[in-house]
């Protein structure tokens, strides 16, 4: 049996995008919802909220949806991490909380918005948490919420499954993300033993592509790959460049200093002789 890697644009859409029991458990499991009030019924939004760009996926929402509250839940994979990636999620629910309303409605009907983001590269270095929520509240006083949007970022790299005890299903739907792919031979029982991420796995099988979505999904690769190696060309090239010219700037300024210092204490030499 060969899997498909779920954290392709096709098959994370098929996956949570055409499966209202699984995105539902996926959005229970890694959204930081009060106990009393998980999601029971999905109802999916059309995902598109701003025009493709040529940047493909810095434009489009993987899976936009709606529970029985009225909350919406925008879920993103983002493979290849970018400053302005956190400026453009915040965008899209931003244009998602005020599309609820039209122009006479009370500003009482609004619901939450919820964005889920999962990114498969590490972009706080420094923080240990792979885990990041994002909410408006009081700086002195954070107990004080003002409710309404809040975002969260997922670093899939810095993940590893240590207990199962907290957040159990948190850590199934993870390794389901970051230990499914072409190279999986067999699926761990502890996967398979939950109904929807059992489901989920079955989506990914080989055999249920057509071959025109396999070869959009080998695609979908070899454009990850190329933008990779492009922004890594990029980077070199600016340290090269930077080291450079910090050489050359570094030189001239100990040639300028130097030459300050030699004429000082030249001058200071010739004064002390003078006077002797």
């Amino acid at each position: 049996m060969r899997y498909l890697d779920p954290k392709a644009d096709l098959t994370f859409k098929k996956v949570f995008g055409e499966h209202p029991d699984v995105v539902r458990s996926f959005l229970n499991a890694l959204l930081p919802l009060p106990a009393d009030a998980e999601i029971e019924e999905i109802e999916y939004l059309p995902a598109e909220l701003v025009p493709v760009t040529p940047l493909r996926k810095n434009s489009i929402v993987d899976v936009r949806c709606k529970d029985q509250l009225g909350r919406q839940f925008l879920v993103e994979m983002q493979m290849l991490w970018s400053p302005e990636f956190k400026q453009r999620v915040l965008f899209n629910a931003s244009k998602a909380y005020v599309r609820q309303l039209d122009v006479k409605e009370n500003y009482k009907l609004l619901q939450p918005v919820y964005s889920l983001n999962l990114v498969n590269e590490i972009f706080e270095p420094e923080l240990p948490e792979y885990y990041h929520h994002y909410k408006v509240l009081h700086v002195e006083h954070s107990d004080r919420v003002i409710e309404g949007i809040q975002l969260v970022f997922v670093e899939l790299p810095k993940f590893t499954p240590h207990t199962l005890a907290e957040k159990r299903m948190q850590v199934l739907w993870l390794r389901f993300l970051t230990e499914v792919n072409e190279k999986t031979l067999q699926v761990p029982q502890e996967l398979l033993a939950e109904p929807e991420i059992q489901k989920a796995v079955d989506v990914l099988e080989e055999s249920g592509f057509t071959p025109a979505q396999l070869q959009g999904y080998d695609d979908f690769w070899d454009a990850v790959r190329v933008e990779r190696t492009i922004r890594e060309s990029a980077e070199e090239r600016g340290y090269a460049e930077g080291m450079a010219k910090g050489i050359e700037e570094g030189m001239a300024k100990g040639i300028e200093e130097g030459m300050a210092k030699g004429i000082e204490e030249g001058m200071a030499k010739g004064i002390e002789e003078g006077m002797a």
